[in-house]
């Protein structure tokens, strides 16, 4: 199984305003490269990327931070943070120079608002069911989802938490039965460190803010590097909605599907995933 392999590399970590960022860091390539920075969806953490390591890190640098409150990083502060000012802090503290920026869901957002704010340490970017700005659902089963997650939340009740949040996995048209089951137990591992390791003191207060960028959709028209979407074909209206709208904005943006996938296709199509990203860095 691949997460256990994956979490027996013992992270740096990076002191930053109010906290400390986990990450891993498969060192300089001799090529020249561009590094890949592999920044992962919320509840989860940079284990979920264990697939591609190996394979990428043969041709470039590999760098897989945990975002606050995920993994082992710490928690954010009362007055909340920046993740993409962490990812800013974490590629100068490594020198890398422009990287090219990959993420999945909370890590696509991250990715593009980090591409924004900072284009002078971004080379391309690639995003994986989410995009810019703030999401809206209008998809009937993607607020149904929403609305038992939440509720699950103010009910202190953590394991229908989870069960809820692993229904992404499957998307939208499938059945549990039909993904590998590996990578729901690899989902749910992950989703249950983080309860264990990040709840705060008040499960049903708040959580702390996280500036993420909500205008970023309006300021699309100006990212400056290359961007590549990536869509699970059976992945919700609304998250495939989001992915081509921001690809739709951008000057220079492309979009791929990876088919027999929903939410997580690096993980369920690993092969497919790294095809797509070496032909978008070949260009």
């Amino acid at each position: 199984m691949t997460l256990p392999l994956a979490r027996s590399t013992v992270p740096a970590f990076l002191p930053v305003p109010g906290g400390r960022v986990a990450f891993r860091d498969t060192g300089p390539h001799p090529d020249g490269r561009p590094p890949l920075v592999l920044l992962h969806g919320g509840a989860l953490d940079g284990r979920m990327w264990a697939r591609q390591v190996g394979p990428l890190s043969a041709r470039h640098r590999v760098i897989v931070p945990d975002a606050r409150g995920h993994g082992a990083s710490s928690d954010p502060g009362p007055d909340g943070y920046r993740p993409h000012d962490d990812v800013a802090v974490l590629l100068e503290q490594l020198g890398t120079g422009p990287v090219v920026l990959v993420g999945l869901s909370m890590g696509a957002r991250i990715a593009f608002d980090t591409a924004l704010e900072r284009p002078d340490l971004v080379d391309r970017v690639v995003l994986s069911g989410a995009g810019a700005g703030a999401p809206t659902w209008t998809d009937p089963w993607m607020l149904d989802r929403m609305a038992r997650w939440e509720q699950a939340r103010l009910d202190l009740d953590a394991e229908r938490w989870i069960s809820v949040f692993l229904e992404f996995v499957p998307g939208p048209h499938r059945m549990a039965a039909e993904v590998d089951p590996a990578v729901l137990a690899e989902v749910r591992l992950m989703a249950v460190d983080m309860l264990a390791h990040h709840l705060p003191a008040d499960p049903a207060a708040p959580p702390a803010p996280i500036g993420f960028l909500d205008d970023a959709l309006d300021r699309a028209p100006g990212l400056a590097v290359p961007l590549l979407g990536v869509v699970g074909d059976l992945d919700s209206d609304d998250h495939r909605r989001i992915v081509t709208g921001t690809v739709e904005r951008v000057p220079d943006g492309r979009l791929a599907t990876v088919p027999g996938t929903a939410h997580y296709p690096n993980m369920e199509r690993p092969a497919e995933f790294e095809r797509l990203l070496a032909g978008f860095l070949s260009r």
